[in-house]
This record gives structure tokens, sequence and C-alpha cells, in this order.
């Protein structure tokens, strides 16, 4: 890995290198052994791990399908498996998670910064869309296209109405949310402080990233909170995920209010699953100290999950209705290319079906930090705490357009019926969302955590296209090849 070793790390081996694929693919072994011990073996004894590993993710949904206790077994596995593997470096060499010395490299404690804002707060959801502002029945009937064009599932908008027949809700009253990734393109900071809620804003010590965040704060009608190393009165504020978990859970611990700590983290490679598992680490160490702490996630619709019968039934007749072009060009390229081409993207009647819409490109380390947030939010929920987890769309991030197979994919992603979300769009439906859960207990419990993924998912229509998604992404980036240029 490129970035300094410092703080949460990769376990040496005897020769003193770091291993991700090792980690991942143990972590995942470990995972699937509750309820799929011949998976288990299988990732065990993968010698491909970066070129085979989107099977072992698709089958730790499949393996938990079988009863909600296989299925929380198997990320409570994972969880473990990770945090017993991963290292801190100290003064003394390297410790487990669970050891991890406040001081170990990173800050000893944490003063705060407060910024208030001044600009007039909104007291309504309004969406930005396409050069719009929508608001009320307008937003209503967007929503209502967007679930007619597969686009988005029927609960969200049964979440968003509730939010617009509430919109008191939008201020979080009571609450402090703790934004981890503050300046996160996907993050919900400028909604939240626009609609005048406390916010504990993380991110790293960095001055343009303070600046963002500083000049987001201001313009909002909230207060923002922010961590500064003690006795640094001039110092400009944040903090380092990968050294500074100890003193940062003890700052946020003293917030006021109903904590929700949201996770908003995005790093390239190794590094993704490093500030993944410091996330996570702080979630459970918060999660002991205080009884009153709600979680936040946004899953990545380029993942594996059990989608409703509905989503099989509406997929399967676009499959079997497309257009005679549709079906003459489709034959040839799945024949030459031995049937991985515009395949069916389910079984007819499956119910639950499972999507899966993993991307070779995003590699092995990015569907780990996701899917390690999922595994928190599954156990999480099965031990009574709220729990804010919702599928986002497709989004324009700039993390996204700067992989030329991802942004010509996303250019030509229309043509097979998955909307992309502009960012700002993204932010606020997002951010809608998770003030709904955090009033309504993280929404309506359901008999399977599968269920409780699938509400008010946001898949930009991943889940409903008439195509198995990896299937059409080689096309999607040919047809969409001159836009992502442009």
């Amino acid at each position: 890995m490129a970035d300094e070793q410092h703080g949460l790390v990769f376990p040496s081996d005897e020769e003193g290198r770091r291993s991700t694929t090792a980690v991942g693919r143990a972590v995942v072994a470990d995972a699937l052994r509750p309820a799929d011990q011949v998976g288990a073996r299988a990732a065990e004894r993968e010698t491909a791990w970066r070129g085979e590993y989107l099977l072992y993710f698709r089958r730790l949904v499949e393996a938990g399908l079988g009863s909600p206790e296989d299925a929380v077994g198997i990320a409570g596995a994972g969880l473990e498996s990770l945090h017993e593997r991963m290292r801190v470096l100290g003064d003394d060499g390297e410790v487990p998670l669970a050891e991890w010395p406040t001081g170990s490299g990173g800050t000893t404690s944490f003063d705060q910064v407060e910024v208030d804002g001044t600009g007039e707060r909104v007291d309504e959801l309004v969406l930005p869309y396409r050069g719009d502002r929508l608001r009320g029945d307008e937003i209503r009937r967007q929503v209502d296209r967007w679930v007619e064009a597969g686009v988005v599932e029927p609960s969200v908008a049964e979440a968003v109405g509730a939010v617009l027949a509430n919109p008191d809700w939008l201020r979080l009253e009571g609450h402090t949310v703790a934004v981890i990734g503050a300046a996160s393109e996907m993050g919900p900071l400028q909604a939240l402080t626009r609609w005048g809620a406390r916010v504990a804003a993380v991110d790293l010590p960095e001055a343009n990233l303070w600046d963002r965040v500083a000049e987001t704060a201001s313009a909002g009608a909230g207060t923002v909170v922010a961590p500064r190393a003690a006795g640094q009165v001039s110092g400009t504020p944040g903090a380092d995920l990968l050294a500074d978990v100890p003193a940062l859970s003890q700052w946020l611990a003293d917030q006021p209010g109903t904590l929700v700590v949201g996770n908003y983290v995005y790093a390239d490679g190794a590094t993704n699953v490093r500030v993944s598992t410091a996330v996570d680490e702080l979630s459970r160490r918060l999660l002991s100290s205080r009884d009153d702490v709600a979680l936040a996630f946004l899953a990545t619709p380029t993942d594996v999950f059990a989608v409703p019968g509905e989503a099989v039934a509406q997929a399967t007749e676009r499959y079997e209705t497309r257009s005679r072009a549709a079906k003459t060009i489709g034959r040839p390229l799945r024949a030459a290319s031995g049937g991985r081409l515009l395949r069916r993207p389910y079984a007819p009647d499956t119910a639950p079906g499972v999507n899966d819409s993993l991307v070779p490109q995003q590699g092995p380390n990015y569907a780990l930090a996701k899917r390690l947030q999922r595994w928190r939010a599954t156990v999480a929920r099965h031990e009574g705490a709220t729990v804010s987890m919702n599928v986002a769309p497709p989004t324009r991030t700039r993390s996204v357009v700067k992989n030329r197979a991802l942004a010509a994919a996303y250019a030509g992603a229309h043509r097979f019926g998955v909307e992309v979300f502009d960012p700002s769009t993204s932010n606020v439906l997002m951010a809608a969302l998770l003030v709904h859960d955090l009033h309504t207990g993280g929404g309506p419990r359901h008999e399977h955590p599968w269920q409780d993924e699938a509400y008010a998912a946001a898949h930009g229509g991943l889940w409903r296209t008439a195509y198995a998604p990896r299937s059409a992404l080689g096309l999607a980036a040919l047809l969409g090849m001159g836009a992502a240029r442009g």
C-alpha cells in the first residue's frame, strides 16, 4: 500500500508484508462458516482472490437467506474476524483493536470548535432535481415516477411522504449527528445544517477540508462542532481515524442529545478497509459506552442484495417484453460471450431474488469495506439499536467519474433503464431517508435482515432492469464512452 503505515493497519506476516488479499479472503471465509461451511472452505483455498472475489461476496448474501439467524450469524462472524485480524501500530509494536491505546501515534484528547450557522433555516423538504427545486406534491410526483420506472423501491415513496407530512422532523431536535467523513460528496452535512440540525463534523485535520466544512456550517442554520487537538488554539480542526479512535470516542461520548454515528467515509484501495474498520471500532465503543446511540450508513448500489419478488417480476417482464431489435442483437452477443452478455437478471418467480451489481473494477477492498458496514447494521439492529441503512442511488461523484470505465458505464446506463443521480439530488434524498429512520426507530422492522436492507432502497434501477447489471456493464460503457469524455 502506498500510504504511510500508521495507526490501524493490516497485520504483517513474518516477512513484514501486509496482505490485503489474505485478510479479505480469511474474513469472508470466517463469515461464511456459520451458515456455509463448503463456501468457507472454498474461500480459504481460493488462489485467485482478486479475480474471483465476486463469487464469494454473492455467496455471503445467498448463505444468509436460509433464516434470520443465518444472516445475523454471518454478519457477526465477519465483524469478529475483521476486528481480531486488524492491528494498531503502537509504541510497542502491533496490538489488537480491542487494546488500542490512547495516544498511540494519535491525539490524546480533543477540545472542540463550534460554528453557528448564519443562514435562514429551511423548514421544508426541497429536492434539487435536474435544475429544478421540487417541493411538496412535486416531490411526491417525482418519487412516484421513480417508483413506476423501477428506479427506487415503492417504500421510498412511503418514507419520503412521511417526511413531507412532518417537516418539523428535519431539524432533528434533540440529536447530535456525527458525520464521519464530513467533507464527503455523499454525506448529509449540507442538508442537515440547512435544516438546523446539530452536527459533529469529523474529517481529516486538513485546511482544505475544514474550509469546506466551515463554509457549509456558516451558510447553514444549525450548529456544527468539530474536534481539535487539546491545547491547539489555532490548529486546524479534525481527526485522523486511523490513529485517533480512542480520543475521538471519548469526545463523541460527551456530545449532548441522542448520538447518531453516521459513516460516510471513503478512501482508495486498502485504506478504505482501514478507515471503515476504524469507524466500526468507533461505533462499537460508543454503543458500549452509551445506551442512546443510533447508527447511519449509505449502502452502495453496486453490491449484492436480496430483492423483493415484485422487483424480480418487473425485471422479468422487462426482459421478456424487450424489443425485437434488442432480442436480435442480444442472441449473438450472448452466444459470442459464452452467455456473459445481456443475461436475464433473475430466474422467473424467484422470491426473494438475488441482485448482483458488483463491479469488478471497484475491487475486493471496496467490497469488504462496504460489506463491513452492512454487517454492523445487521448486528446492531438485531441487538436493538436504531439503524438507518439505505441503499443510495448510483451517483456522479468525483470518486466515480475519475474511473474511466465507471464514468463511461454511468454515462450509458440510461440505455438499460438505470438512472444515475447528481450528487445534489442524492444528498438531499438520502438525508431525508435518514431523518425518516431516526424518527421511526430505524423504520419498520422486518422478519429477515434482507428485508430491512431492501426497505426504501434507491438503487437507481439496478434491481429492476431487464438485464443482470454486470452483463450489461461493458455495453453501457461502450455506449457512454463519448458522453463520458464530454
